[in-house]
């Protein structure tokens, strides 16, 4: 099985939480990370997935080394690109590795890369969380407070636009202080609104 995936998405929306629980959920599979800094090595990572198959081959925030040939400035750069295509084209029909790029910027990926099958056969999008989706990320890091009646919806509609990555920071903050504070705010603004 050769496979490409593409995650895409607004930055801090849950790429590399998706990966993190794909790699989690495929028992005996073992999980190449490459960084756009190791892109150099590719071959060598290739090889060492090829060696621990069944494998899963990640390829961080791909379009800093796979952005449209329109873009590219270097030999280098392009040098980088070739490489990348010929490393994925190059493994045999049986090879049982599974490619997951993520890149927050799908528009600048080169079309050889994001739109030929067996480099990339599904592409899926990570968007921005939802209403429900924010809910439930604020009860799951905001989960040692108790919100007054009405407070979690007001902050459910104040994250409107807001990643995954930015409401897992809040709960994160020095005990739950930002959480206290937008509570505190949306309490007053009740008050006084």
């Amino acid at each position: 099985m050769r496979k490409g995936i593409l995650l895409f998405g607004p930055p801090g929306t849950g790429k590399t939480q998706v990966i993190r629980y794909v790699s989690a959920n495929l028992p005996g599979r073992t999980t190449v990370l490459i960084t756009a800094e190791q892109m150099m090595h590719i071959s060598s990572y290739i090889a060492l997935a090829r060696t621990l198959q069944p494998s899963i081959v990640v390829l961080e925030d791909v379009d800093l080394v796979g952005r449209s040939r329109e873009d590219i400035y270097g030999q280098k750069a392009e040098s980088l690109l070739n490489r990348l295509l010929n490393e994925m084209d190059g493994l045999a029909s049986d090879a049982d590795i599974l490619f997951i790029l993520t890149t927050n910027r799908p528009e600048a990926l080169e079309e050889a890369l994001a739109s030929r099958p067996g480099r990339v056969d599904e592409a899926i999008e990570i968007p921005l969380p939802d209403a429900v989706c924010r809910e439930r990320l604020i009860e799951l890091y905001g989960h040692a407070l108790t919100f007054e009646d009405g407070a979690l919806a007001e902050a459910v509609a104040r994250s409107e636009g807001g990643s995954a990555a930015y409401i897992k920071e809040m709960g994160a903050v020095s005990p739950n202080a930002a959480w206290r504070e937008m509570a505190v705010i949306l309490s007053h603004a009740r008050m006084w609104g």
